[in-house]
């Protein structure tokens, strides 16, 4: 033996093949594992979609009973408290069966658990503001912050497990349901600051503001959600939206937008409003469990087919360990046959009853390589995919900054941005990187 070299154990030669193919066996439970964790997190996201549904139905509720001094709408606020319960119900039962003791080695599962964790401290304190709302101990703006919170947080579990999503059929579907459901909530957050202003019976500036931007905000979200949805679902999107719906809440929204400050508005009109919002925001959830519905289907059909894969591999594994431990001199010239000789080897195999040869080698290398094109495609994809979420992450994070240092509210950083990045012609998502780049050198925020 020369100096440096180690001796490798005997057994080792002969079980290279084999080895080689517990390895992609390996992978692919490790996949299979990833899938069903996914399986899981979509059904989690279908019922936090049902939630969100029931609770901005709440909100809008809760500002029209406020609106009115609690003259109205108590009733219908009661039940649709006690169907929210169900939906809450649902949702805690979604969360006991995500294993937390086998949570995802990796930042995405932190981030995961962490929006739970905050969500589930939102929904403690939910009795205490329906309490407060009850008894009218805060305004319809109040209020409608509160539950925007908790909204915030549901919708950030969506986030993140679109975020955590290692499949790009699935990070598809997950990134155009979290745009969705951020697009209706803006809708929602629309119809309880309409029903506000129209049951004060006064126009109000800064909450026309927040139905400008809202309806911006919304415009954006659906143009995401249109890049990324399935042909069916956007197939149903055209069909859900009603002419007659969408020209009502045109003609409303020009009422509250264009009226000048402080003017009368006809609180008989709130009714209208909640309507048409109403009928808005239901084809909307239509769309959205069209999505939920699909996400869960393609987790079931991604686990179906990665357990095929797996028996596949199981089942060449053992026809691959019924070879015998030959020793140095059954294949001479390994590698440097000619095609005849190897022809020669796979006979001399068959022959001494094994069947198999080179077939075996070359199905396994096939695999392989197979896996390593299918892991590039999806390492590709998946990053083309995120990049609408990376995105979302830097123009919020540079919203922070501005909001902190120049003491504006959410929807003054984010005309703010805007702006800049019309003056600059660049994408807001480049000025984001640039206020982001700044944030080392710009003076504390004042406290």
């Amino acid at each position: 033996m020369l100096l440096g070299e180690t001796a490798l154990p005997a057994r080792l030669t002969s079980t290279t093949m084999t080895s080689g193919l517990s390895f992609l066996i390996a992978a692919k439970r490790c996949e299979i594992a990833e899938l069903e964790r996914l399986a899981l997190t979509s059904v989690l996201v279908k019922a936090t979609g049902r939630l969100v549904h029931g609770l901005q139905r709440e909100r809008g509720l809760s500002n029209l009973y406020l609106a009115s001094q609690g003259a109205q709408w108590a009733s219908e606020r009661e039940d649709q408290i006690q169907q929210n319960g169900v939906l809450q119900a649902e949702v805690g039962s979604c969360f006991d069966h995500l294993d937390t003791e086998a949570a995802p080695r990796n930042g995405h599962g932190a981030r995961l658990y962490s929006r739970i964790a905050y969500v589930l401290q939102g929904l403690d304190a939910l009795p205490r503001l329906r309490t407060q709302i009850a008894a009218r101990q805060l305004s319809p703006t109040q209020a409608t912050s509160a539950y925007i919170r908790l909204m915030n947080g549901l919708l950030a579990v969506v986030f993140e497990a679109a975020d955590s999503a290692a499949d790009p059929g699935i990070s598809r579907n997950l990134v155009a349901l979290f745009n969705f459901m951020q697009g209706k909530e803006c809708a929602g957050q629309e119809r309880a600051t309409g029903s506000a202003l129209f049951a004060s019976g006064r126009a109000d500036a800064q909450a026309q503001q927040q139905l400008l931007h809202l309806i911006e905000s919304q415009e954006r979200c659906l143009q995401v959600f249109g890049e990324f949805a399935s042909e069916a679902v956007l197939a149903t999107w055209r069909t859900t939206r009603q002419p007659e719906s969408l020209v009502c809440l045109e003609r409303l929204r020009r009422v509250l937008c264009t009226a000048a400050a402080s003017t009368p508005l006809a609180p008989a009109l709130s009714q209208t409003w909640f309507d048409c919002c109403t009928a808005t925001i239901d084809a909307m959830k239509t769309v959205e469990d069209q999505m939920s519905s699909e996400l869960v289907t393609l987790c079931e059909q991604r686990i179906a087919s990665a357990l095929v894969e797996l028996a596949a591999f199981e089942g060449l594994s053992e026809s691959a360990s019924g070879l015998p431990n030959a020793g140095p001199s059954a294949a001479p010239g390994f590698f440097d046959l000619s095609a005849g000789d190897e022809r020669a080897l796979d006979r001399s195999l068959e022959s001494a009853g094994h069947g198999f040869g080179q077939q075996v080698d070359r199905s396994i290398l096939e695999l392989v390589q197979e896996q390593a094109h299918r892991l590039q495609s999806m390492s590709d994809e998946l990053d083309s995919v995120r990049a609408s979420l990376n995105e979302r992450k830097l123009i919020e994070r540079a919203k922070g900054l501005l909001m902190a240092h120049r003491n504006l509210s959410e929807e003054a950083a984010h005309k703010a941005l805007r702006q800049m990045a019309m003056n600059q012609n660049r994408r807001v998502v480049d000025v984001a990187e640039a206020v982001l780049a700044m944030a080392d050198v710009l003076p504390e925020p004042k406290r």
